[in-house]
């Protein structure tokens, strides 16, 4: 878990992902068309990955991946993400991670 919450906090936003998960990249895709740039983790290519995992899971993760940090803290899935999108949250939680205009 000490990897998971060093990897967390090493940017702004984080997303650990899988190689050959579609969600995940659609995930990344959003957060780049929002304007954000973030540290992607693919725990598939990682020899701890499967630790990393479980330790998502424990973290309160509905599904491994994408796991969604910002600003260090867990938001979660894809489910979160998109939930906060639609309802006009996810950008003001962005905003300190977009370059300026």
């Amino acid at each position: 878990m000490d990897k998971v919450t060093r990897l967390a906090t090493e940017k702004g936003v984080v997303i650990f992902t899988k190689s050959s998960c579609c969600l995940c990249y659609a995930v990344h895709i959003l957060f780049q068309e929002l304007g954000v740039n973030p540290a992607v983790h693919e725990i598939d290519q990682d020899p701890e990955g499967r630790d990393i995992e479980k330790a998502l899971m424990r973290m309160g993760c509905n599904g491994p991946v994408p796991a969604v940090f910002i600003g260090g803290k867990l938001i979660g899935s894809t489910n979160e993400v998109m939930s906060l999108h639609l309802s006009g949250h996810l950008i003001p939680m962005l905003k300190p991670y977009q370059p300026l205009s």
